[in-house]
């Protein structure tokens, strides 16, 4: 929803704090059993005013979603061209998407679990998004294999098992808790690493390895650097 032609910088940041504030509702009582009402009562709107910022209920559902996979899709393909080793940038994408998740725990909640909510339209933007991150994956695990870094594998089943340890994580995972992102990026990719190496290739290296690019590179993608459009 492109902002209405005539408003002035407080526009973006009071839409921003809408769409945050509907993400929490949801996670916490769904969407479906969450109503307008409830939600202008939260952030102080009457209905029409709430409209004018958002168009639909379904409309803070697609922002919501957009929030998530906009700035991830990015930052990974902007990851996947880096000049260094497939493992690197794996392990690099694996705690961009590990910091996404923390980050944003109401909006992942809401991602996974009301996506089916969705108009059929909107459903296959999601989903066409969902299988461009998996792309992202799957490639870099091709590009490890012809590395001979990892072992010949199929990179289907190999993109699943990178995804599905990081991706349940929102279900437990607290922004204070006892592992921050690093760490936790650190031990996923030390076990899928061991699982996935080739014979004669030491995983172990990748953290060490990791740290010099970075140091050598300060200016790595971060999610920061990009925001999510009006959809």
């Amino acid at each position: 929803m492109p902002r209405p032609p005539g408003h002035g910088s407080g526009f973006e940041p009071r839409r921003r704090e809408i769409i945050d504030t509907a993400a929490e509702l949801f996670a916490r009582r769904g969407y479906a059993a969450t109503g307008i009402t409830e939600i202008c009562e939260a952030v102080g709107l009457a209905r029409g005013a709430l409209y004018y910022y958002i168009g639909s209920k379904e409309q803070l559902l697609v922002e919501i979603q957009s929030a998530v996979m906009v700035p991830l899709l990015a930052t990974a393909d902007a990851v996947a061209a880096l000049d260094v080793r497939p493992v690197v940038r794996l392990r690099l994408l694996s705690e961009l998407l590990l910091e996404q998740i923390v980050q944003r725990l109401d909006h992942i909640w809401v991602y996974e679990h009301d996506y089916r909510q969705l108009s059929a339209e909107n459903q296959a933007t999601l989903v066409a998004q969902r299988h461009a991150f998996e792309d992202v994956v799957a490639q870099l695990l091709a590009a490890a294999v012809e590395a001979g870094e990892f072992r010949e594998m199929d990179v289907h089943l190999g993109m699943l098992q990178f995804l599905n340890m990081h991706n349940h994580t929102y279900q437990w995972v607290r922004p204070t808790g006892r592992w921050d992102v690093a760490h936790l990026s650190q031990q996923y990719c030390a076990t899928l690493f061991r699982g996935f190496a080739a014979p004669g290739y030491d995983p172990s290296t990748v953290e060490d390895e990791t740290a010099r690019y970075r140091a050598a590179h300060p200016d790595l993608p971060r999610l920061s650097m990009v925001t999510a459009a009006p959809a």
